[in-house]
């Protein structure tokens, strides 16, 4: 097997990487200040994305994308992971679920995507609905030709700049032998819509400016053109495009542990304590070894798990992996390059404590740790009749 990346991906990676240096890192500190993104720079940054040929990278050429491979895609994301979250999510990478969008939808919602001129969220958490999606409260009935929408979304990414929200709600049941099995429909849904409602959501101690919203439904109502995919075909549109979420959360985990560590190897070859280095006590080298090891290991299985959608090959097991190991990874490196630190690594003064406090989330959203072990194990097991 062929480890290596070539030259066109070095030079993406290259690329990124220098983006997300000069275009990301100097305008973190005042995001974390104010938890804000000032406007200027939100549109700086997307202007100059879609200026580098990188807008939307993750979707195909026909539309208007850069055609990346899965493989490729990771390698930007694991670069952007590097940076605030608040800020690359300006570099712009839609919904690959917008590729589901048919007829007029493509010129509403796919191809303004894609170009940068809308900006679209998904929304599928609700309060009583995290990690079991079935369990929505947020509903549709059908009523005077339309689908009359009533219910809250809460923990929604990205909604505060979105122009439209891919929303999945609960649009029937089915009585099933194990019980009531609610059917969820994909919806397109425009900003401005009477009836919806976009607020404020919690305040997270996890990446700053980065906000959550809540979105409201109250007798809103959405014709069957918002439909996203088949009426009642909400599963097949996530099974078809969202497995992409968790491959984000895993590189970007990696491309965040890559910066801490370079933070905690920098402080062990120049700290001084009895008189010498601390990178020579055995128990902070070892903490390096270990480290280091923790990070790639994590990357290559992210990357493998990337590669085996680009060759067609079932990669669902291989991401959950991807997802649970470098998410926790994120927790073990932050958590250990905090130690290294010592006092100083819980003071604002370095970023070490926002990325100890960003690390956290990463093991919740996209499919908790328990929820990946359990996409691990039924794979495993089911075959074998367990």
């Amino acid at each position: 097997m062929h480890f290596g990346l070539s030259q066109e991906q070095e030079m993406i990676v290259e690329t990124v990487r220098s983006f997300v240096e000069n275009e990301i890192y100097p305008h973190e500190e005042i995001v974390e200040s104010t938890g804000e993104v000032p406007e200027e720079i939100a549109q700086a940054i997307k202007q100059k994305t879609i200026d580098l040929g990188f807008y939307a990278c993750n979707f195909p050429q026909e539309v208007g994308g850069a055609g990346l491979s899965h493989l490729e895609f990771a390698l930007v994301e694991r670069e952007l992971g590097r940076g605030s979250m608040a800020l690359n999510h300006f570099f712009g990478r839609p919904q690959n679920i917008l590729m589901a969008c048919d007829g007029d939808q493509r010129e509403r919602y796919l191809l303004p995507a894609v170009r940068g001129e809308r900006m679209d969220a998904l929304a599928m958490t609700e309060p009583s609905a995290g990690s079991d999606v079935r369990g929505m409260k947020c509903a549709a009935e059908r009523k005077g030709g339309d689908w009359v929408v009533n219910g809250t979304k809460h923990f929604i990414s990205g909604a505060d700049h979105a122009d439209f929200i891919i929303v999945f709600i609960a649009t029937g049941i089915d009585e099933t032998r194990k019980g009531p099995k609610k059917r969820i429909t994909a919806f397109l849904v425009d900003r401005d819509t009477p009836g919806f409602v976009i607020r404020d959501g919690y305040k997270s101690v996890s990446h700053r400016g980065y906000k959550n919203m809540i979105l409201e439904f109250d007798d809103c109502r959405l014709p069957d053109a918002q439909v996203l995919g088949e009426v009642d075909g909400g599963f097949a549109v996530m099974n078809d495009w969202l497995y992409a979420t968790r491959i984000t959360v895993a590189t970007m985990s990696v491309g965040r542990a890559r910066r801490c560590f370079e933070y905690a190897l920098n402080h062990v070859s120049q700290r001084e304590q009895f008189g010498q280095k601390i990178g020579k006590f055995q128990g902070v080298s070892f903490q390096v070894a270990d480290m280091i090891t923790e990070i790639d290991a994590a990357d290559w299985l992210t990357l493998s798990s990337a590669w085996r959608l680009d060759q067609g090959l079932s990669a669902n097991r291989e991401i959950a992996s991807a997802k649970l190991y470098a998410s926790e990874m994120l927790a073990r490196i932050t958590d250990t390059t905090l130690q290294i630190f010592g006092g100083m690594g819980l003071m604002d003064d370095l970023p070490i404590e926002r990325f100890w406090r960003d690390a956290r989330v990463e093991r919740i959203w996209d499919g908790t740790s328990e929820i990946q072990r359990h996409i691990i194990s039924r794979d495993l097991l089911r075959p074998l009749g367990a």
